[in-house]
């Protein structure tokens, strides 16, 4: 069974555009620079609080302790500037108080003409998010933001960041994952230093970054660079630092997987090894397609067949996603699996040599792939193929989760809903 989706499609919600002529042109409409996140759920409080509210799910309900006593309270993340004088922290509290918020956390960042305060609030449940940044901006606040928490913001901030430099200490597919944990709702690209077609990116930011409110330009450890976006709310330089910090991290360690391997037995008794897989792959990724038809390639690239050595680099990259790979007991790669970030979206991509398809390997790789995608808290995962793929269609169905059809001039794109409960562990 042959199973391919295209690298270079971008999905939208409301369709996806097809240009499959020029190698350039495909580059630049999914990699040429940051595209801007859908905003969250915004209403104004009144016309002098100017607050935004995000209604993110609450997925402590009003019991970030787990006791009954908190079962009529709600988890808040709220964002505050107030005056660097004495007495305006003091002041916002004492309002806070008054409607009886507990403060379970504070942080500060230092501003040129101000400090932004971030609370974790504990709030009544009847008390509404307009009641809430009102109080607010009566207690001296103002570019108020606030978004529903829940119980993993319980953690206090030190004990966070580290966690977070160690997951990217582990896996250098992490760095993307932690920045948006670390940074909240935000878009990240990567870009390469150089196109598919060996053009050097423009615009490279220096080594020390540049902050531009809303964005953060990082140069990435591997020459290109890192875009980070958040038009709804500007990054503090406390933000940017730790950032950088954790990029830095990146850098010094280089490049790194998880050491694990399964073995898998097919059922006519030959083993299977799956592992995940980076740009040290290369050689043997590039004997692989060698050894693929040119059907095989088109239906897995859905361009020209001497174009896919191209996109390799980039596709065994971490910054752009994980990548698993299956060897013969004799270590010849024979199977490769992509788990892509596209944005707010994630795709999955595979590709089985011709001689191994058919074996049960591209449903394994896809089984994992999208294992990895709900550890990571992805909501949903799509491929995209030819609606003739019907392997494609049934290794989709197999995962047992609810699927969307979507196609349009003979593509077809697959979108999984993912359930964690109902997905089984994947490979590290």
């Amino acid at each position: 069974m042959t199973h391919a989706t295209p690298h270079d499609h971008t999905r939208r919600s409301h369709g996806w555009r097809r240009d499959l002529v020029e190698l350039a042109a495909r580059w630049s409409r999914r990699h040429g620079g940051p595209a801007e996140p859908e905003p969250p759920t915004a209403t104004t409080a009144t016309p002098a609080t100017d607050a935004r509210v995000t209604d993110a799910p609450d997925r402590a309900g009003g019991e970030g302790d787990g006791s009954a006593s908190r079962a009529d309270t709600t988890l808040w993340r709220m964002r505050t500037t107030v005056r660097d004088e004495p007495g305006t922290l003091a002041a916002l509290c004492t309002a806070l108080a008054r409607h009886r918020v507990d403060i379970l956390a504070l942080q500060t960042h230092p501003l040129a003409d101000g400090t932004v305060d971030e609370f974790l609030l504990r709030a009544p449940a009847e008390l509404p998010p307009a009641e809430l940044t009102r109080t607010v901006t009566d207690g001296g606040g103002r570019d108020t933001w606030i978004e529903r928490a829940d119980a993993h913001d319980l953690v206090d901030a030190p004990t966070r960041i580290l966690s977070l430099a160690t997951r990217t200490a582990l896996d250098a597919a992490e760095l993307p994952l932690a920045l948006r944990a670390l940074l909240g709702r935000c878009a990240i690209r990567s870009l390469p230093a150089k196109s598919l077609v060996g053009r050097p990116l423009e615009g490279l930011p220096p080594l020390e970054g540049v902050l531009e409110e809303t964005v953060m330009r990082l140069r990435d450890p591997s020459g290109g660079a890192i875009v980070i976006e958040r038009p709804y709310l500007p990054f503090t330089p406390t933000e940017f630092a730790r950032a950088r910090a954790l990029v830095e991290l990146d850098s010094r360690l280089g490049p790194r997987v998880p050491r694990r391997r399964d073995v898998l037995t097919l059922p006519e008794g030959n083993e299977i090894t799956l592992r995940r897989a980076d740009t040290r792959d290369l050689d043997a990724a590039r004997a692989m397609h060698q050894r693929c038809s040119a059907a095989t390639l088109a239906q897995r690239y859905h361009g020209p067949v001497g174009d896919a050595d191209r996109y390799l680099d980039h596709l065994l990259s971490p910054r752009f996603g994980r990548t698993l790979a299956a060897h013969t007991a004799s270590g010849r790669l024979v199977a490769l699996g992509h788990l892509l970030w596209d944005g707010d979206e994630t795709e999955v991509a595979l590709l089985v040599e011709d001689e191994w398809q058919r074996r049960g390997i591209g449903g394994e790789l896809l089984r994992r792939l999208v294992a990895m995608a709900a550890e990571t808290g992805c909501a949903c995962v799509y491929a995209v193929t030819r609606s003739a793929n019907t392997g494609m269609v049934a290794a989709m169905r197999a995962l047992e989760l609810p699927l969307d059809y979507q196609i349009e001039e003979g593509t077809l794109v697959i979108t999984a809903r993912l359930s964690p409960a109902v997905i089984p562990s994947s490979t590290g």
